[in-house]
This record gives structure tokens, C-alpha cells and sequence, in this order.
């Protein structure tokens, strides 16, 4: 996990779900961290769970496919599955757009 602890009501609590460590599952993690660093910085906790090791947890949330990044906190609840670019992530989560962006 990396992030602040999830304090106040403006915490996010995220949880991204990968399968395995292929190239494909490392770009998103790190696409998702550094946009979390942009967009949410010194409010989120991200937990990363790979559903091969960790497969009930991604049963007990009903996770289809992967990647699928889970807004836990602040509510409502919300899902991205697929493709985790930025407008995706800004739109997904309902985070305002932030002047700085990243290739």
C-alpha cells in the first residue's frame, strides 16, 4: 500500500486488481500510482492485489477482469475495468482535473 491513511472524509481508498506480473499489469500499476500522485496527493491509500495470489479477495469483490481499479472510499462505490488512462481515472473516480499531466 502506498498513500496517506484514509483520515477525513476526502481520504480515497483505492483497491487496483491486476493479473500477475506481466508488462501489461506493471504499466498500470504504475500509471494508477502516478496518477494518484497528481490527482490525489497525500489523500489516498491504494492496496494492489493480484488476482492469482490473491483470488478470494478478488472473488469476495466480484471482480470479472483485471484490471479493475475499485473506489472504495469516499462513496459512492465505483469500478474501472480495462484500459486506466488518466481521463479515464479523472472521469471514473470523479476527481477534478489537475493543470500537470504526464505522458
Amino acid at each position: 500500500m502506498s498513500g496517506a491513511r484514509h483520515e477525513g472524509s476526502g481520504q480515497y481508498r483505492l483497491r487496483l486488481f491486476i493479473a500477475g506480473t506481466a508488462a501489461r499489469s506493471r504499466r498500470t500499476v504504475e500509471t494508477v500510482r502516478r496518477f494518484c500522485e497528481v490527482h490525489l496527493a497525500g489523500r489516498y491509500e491504494l492496496e494492489i492485489v493480484d488476482v492469482f495470489q490473491q483470488s478470494a479477495l478478488a472473488e469476495r469483490d466480484g471482480i470479472l477482469a483485471a484490471p479493475t481499479l475499485l473506489k472504495l472510499a469516499p462513496g459512492p462505490e465505483r469500478r474501472i475495468t480495462g484500459v486506466l488512462d488518466e481521463n479515464r481515472l479523472v472521469q471514473g473516480l470523479d476527481v477534478p482535473p489537475t493543470r500537470e499531466t504526464y505522458p
